[in-house]
């Protein structure tokens, strides 16, 4: 399978492009994965070997885009970007997968936690999203993490300590990188409220980051809205959807009266979906209109085959 052949000059790259030729920008928006970790694959791995200008300028083609799909099919399994480039290169398929480097990284992080080592924990992290998606880090690091985490916090001495040290550093974390691509986007954002009536929530700011990596804007209210204020938020900000998240038990009977007026589609989002599955699925008692997504990731995907990102 080879690539085509590179073109001779500069000016030649205009052309180029009307050929079927790709710059970064665009095979990341047909990936999801941005160029920062493009580059990183390349320069690191040699999973992405693209063509060069004579000015350095990346080229792509339709086979480029194909690997980095095969990539995060891979990544996807479980298996650390270290190890991808010789299981494509060798097709391997599902058979005699190496083992993968996660749970180390995992284990890592529990101890800087531990010790509140702050600028430690953020340097691990900063390493670990230029090599990949934020989707794939959020299913394969974070959200095991934060699990095995809360397991380690029952009855620990230091475990609550531990809670807000972790939850405040991921809030800034992922807050300030919502922050920076909201001053880089236009168009109506998803408003995303925290409706569990605990502040901190880990899983409303990955799903709030994950919905931020699709080039969408997000707005997030740590907090809840009471009836009534909920549609004012909604149409001051012109808001392209409605998420309700929550970790907790919820009074579902409330949410017909929470929604009314409210314009654009809604979701609720988090473990109360599991909590009152039975109920939110039942026709007689069910929510017209109102779609369900359990996690991050299924919010994602809940937004994307809604058409909204």
């Amino acid at each position: 399978m080879n690539d085509p052949t590179h073109p001779d000059h500069e000016d030649e790259v205009g052309l180029a492009l009307e050929e079927g030729w790709l710059p970064i920008r665009e095979v990341a928006r047909q990936t999801g994965v941005n160029a920062v970790t493009l580059r990183a694959w390349e320069r690191r791995y040699g999973l992405i070997v693209p063509h060069r200008t004579p000015k350095g300028h990346r080229l792509y083609s339709d086979y480029h885009v194909q690997r980095v799909m095969n990539i995060l099919t891979w990544l996807n399994r479980g298996v650390s970007v270290s190890q991808v480039k010789h299981l494509i290169d060798s097709r391997q398929q599902e058979a005699s997968v190496p083992g993968n480097d996660w749970d180390a990284l995992r284990q890592t992080l529990i101890t800087l936690i531990g010790e509140l080592a702050e600028r430690r924990v953020d340097d691990a992290f900063n390493q670990a999203m230029s090599l990949y998606p934020p989707r794939t880090l959020c299913e394969q690091l974070l959200m095991p993490l934060l699990s095995e985490l809360e397991c380690r916090w029952q009855g620990h001495f230091g475990g609550q300590m531990e809670r807000v040290f972790f939850y405040s550093w991921l809030r800034s974390k992922l807050g300030a990188r919502i922050y920076h691509n909201n001053r880089q986007l236009s168009g109506a954002p998803v408003l995303l409220i925290n409706h569990s009536d605990l502040s901190l929530e880990p899983h409303l700011w990955l799903t709030a980051w994950l919905i931020s990596s699709c080039d969408c804007a997000v707005e997030v209210f740590d907090w809840p809205l009471p009836a009534g204020e909920l549609a004012l938020a909604s149409e001051l900000l012109k808001s392209r959807a409605v998420l309700l998240y929550s970790s907790k038990a919820l009074n579902i009977g409330q949410f017909p009266k929470l929604l009314t007026n409210v314009a654009c589609p809604a979701l609720l989002v988090g473990s109360a979906v599991r909590i009152h599955y039975n109920e939110l699925v039942t026709p007689a008692t069910r929510i017209e209109g109102l779609t369900l997504a359990d996690g991050p990731p299924a919010a994602q995907t809940a937004l994307q085959e809604l058409g909204l990102i």
